[in-house]
């Protein structure tokens, strides 16, 4: 693909509008304006909507859904071709709800410039005045706020153009774009009440690349159909099967997500990046939604990147629009099928995938490139040459397949005292119900020996890398406030990832309960001494099983706490500080029936 000059980009930056529109200027977005040098301060960015709001209220309303750490509003845009401004209004009128979100990550803003076009030549040039007939588009311009205000020519090392743009991180220096299921920041929060109150069905969330250089102005993710309810599945895979050829057709060239197993060598092929719920796609795909990541390529302008999203999105608009009954069927049945999962004891959740070992072949349309060896990193130094455009035949390891699955309990207990998990719990509108009285009871609990951590913070938290798990009946007596957590709701597959310690993005992995590996009491050498001849005089096999470690491991047998230890750990004044006990307990169906609580009809929000 050629270098774009200044005119083509004059050329695309008057494609979206009609020649009458540029007479007076009155509707040329800020962006296009600046010929996309730039892109709008946020200020400016609501000035533009409330301008279009004034203009077309019955077509564009504007409301805040939250505030940042440092004060700023977060303004969500409700667009439809009626005035239909509520959630309940769209279930009443059948209309498919369809979430774009821009500036996840501010210095990949071209979904806000897009959308800000895109929601003009819907509301005021008529160039598209049936695009949100059957649809209600939650339209979110910029998601980090703060991030965003946080702009300098010098945030994105890797990208060409704007001439500033925002910040990775929000204020606390969060990368939203990770927080979706541990939801620490105030943005992320207030996002998952915008969800539960909208239940969207189809999310769109809109990035630039980092990486390599190749000849797509665009590249795009969803899930893999291995995570989603078969109709999800099949509802995605016929949206992009129909929209991408058209797409191409507008001029643009488009690829699946390009995660080179290689960043130094291309023809190595690529590999699917591992999306989980810390991720948007990852987690509508936890609420059972179809979601679409769009990656604009970060060395194409910017004129170039912000048309790429203007098309694509509104090439899926207008899909969605000509046949909304068929999304809608979709995710009334994925929610339908985890309700109905409760019931039915042999059905196994996937926690974890791994990549399909047999690739498929895939046509990379990229550049010649040369590979040096560099005496500064003392690696091999990639170059691109983008005037001289190269196919190569590549291997494909994006298909995914089920690791490590579950069968999911009845219910889930949480105690009162956990209230970090109880306070997720309510973050993402889970159905749970409250205790009132103390209650005795025997379920299925984990225990959790052997752990290691991360050497270095992610996001805030020391993560838990890996343990053992055995599971083990526990009784226990639950103080008042304790919930219980049915699965037969349709938000089930959060619960179980928040509340599976084997889950990735669970909340005992993100390191909030690393307390439990913890002992509180301990042992002086002395009184350890005595314990160890007391405990070897009356169990002859745990002698031997002594003496074979000291044989075995000759780090045990150098160090003289590690030997007290190995008695002290099987005393009961250690057995009884439950080290390692996960709180979190599991019941089947008939311990569950057996409680005296009435629990939360399915799907309903935390009591």
């Amino acid at each position: 693909m050629p270098k774009w000059p200044l005119t083509a980009l004059l050329m695309l930056a008057t494609a979206c509008v009609p020649a009458t529109t540029f007479a007076s200027t009155n509707w040329i977005t800020p962006a296009e304006a600046a010929h996309f040098r730039t892109t709008p301060s946020y200020a400016d960015t609501l000035t533009y909507l409330q301008r279009l709001q004034k203009a077309a209220p019955g077509k564009i309303h504007l409301e805040t859904f939250g505030t940042t750490p440092e004060g700023r509003p977060m303004t969500v845009v409700i667009a439809s071709g009626d005035g239909t401004f509520t959630p309940q209004a769209a279930r009443a009128a059948h209309k498919a709800v369809v979430l774009v979100q821009a500036g996840i990550h501010p210095g990949e803003i071209a979904g806000k410039d897009a959308g800000l076009m895109l929601l003009r030549d819907f509301a005021i040039t008529g160039k598209y005045p049936h695009l949100l007939d059957h649809v209600v588009l939650v339209y979110i311009p910029v998601f980090s706020v703060d991030g965003h205000a946080n702009s300098s020519p010098y945030n994105r090392i890797n990208q060409n153009g704007p001439a500033s743009m925002g910040f990775r991180g929000q204020s606390q220096y969060l990368n939203l774009n990770r927080d979706y299921i541990k939801a620490d920041a105030p943005e992320m929060r207030a996002w998952l009440k915008l969800w539960q109150t909208w239940q969207p069905n189809f999310l769109v969330d809109v990035h630039a690349t980092d990486g390599a250089d190749y000849q797509y102005d665009l590249t795009w993710y969803t899930e893999d159909p291995h995570k989603l309810d078969p109709a999800v599945a099949s509802w995605q895979q016929q949206l992009t099967d129909t929209v991408m050829p058209a797409y191409d057709k507008r001029g643009h060239l488009a690829s699946i997500y390009l995660e080179f197993k290689d960043g130094r060598d291309p023809r190595k092929g690529i590999a699917n990046f591992g999306s989980g719920p810390r991720f948007s796609t990852g987690y509508a795909a936890l609420q059972n939604r179809p979601a679409l990541l769009i990656e604009t390529h970060m060395l194409k302008p910017y004129g170039v990147r912000v048309k790429a999203v203007y098309d694509l999105v509104e090439l899926m608009l207008a899909d969605i629009n000509r046949d909304p009954a068929a999304l809608l069927a979709a995710t009334h049945k994925a929610d339908a099928d985890v309700i109905a999962r409760a019931d039915n004891p042999a059905a196994r959740v996937p926690l974890t995938f791994k990549l399909d070992p047999v690739p498929t072949s895939y046509t990379l349309k990229g550049y010649a490139f040369s590979q040096t060896h560099s005496d500064i990193s003392n690696d091999i130094w990639i170059r691109y040459d983008p005037h001289t455009p190269r196919n190569y035949t590549i291997q494909n390891w994006n298909r995914l397949l089920p690791d490590l699955s579950i069968t999911p309990p009845a219910a889930y207990v949480v105690p009162a005292q956990w209230t970090v998990i109880i306070d997720r719990l309510k973050a993402h509108g889970i159905a749970y119900r409250r205790i009132d009285h103390p209650l005795t009871m025997t379920a299925q609990g984990y225990q959790l020996d052997d752990p290691r951590w991360a050497t270095r913070s992610f996001e805030g938290h020391l993560m838990l890398r890996d343990f053992t798990l055995a599971t083990a009946p526990r009784t226990v007596t639950l103080a008042p406030g304790s919930v219980i957590v049915p699965m037969d709701q349709r938000a089930a597959n959060v619960a179980i990832e928040l509340l599976e310690p084997q889950a990735p993005d669970s909340l005992l992995h993100w390191g909030y309960l690393n307390a439990i590996f913890e002992a509180k009491e301990y042992g002086e050498p002395r009184v350890l001494e005595k314990l160890a001849r007391e405990m070897i005089a009356k169990n002859p096999a745990l002698k031997a099983e002594f003496e074979k470690k000291l044989h075995d491991d000759p780090a045990f047998a150098a160090s003289s706490r590690a030997r007290l230890e190995f008695f002290y750990k099987r005393s009961p004044w250690y057995t009884v500080q439950r080290v390692g006990a996960y709180p979190v307990l599991r019941l089947n169906a008939a311990e569950l029936r057996q409680l005296p609580v009435s629990l939360p009809s399915s799907g309903r929000g935390p009591g």
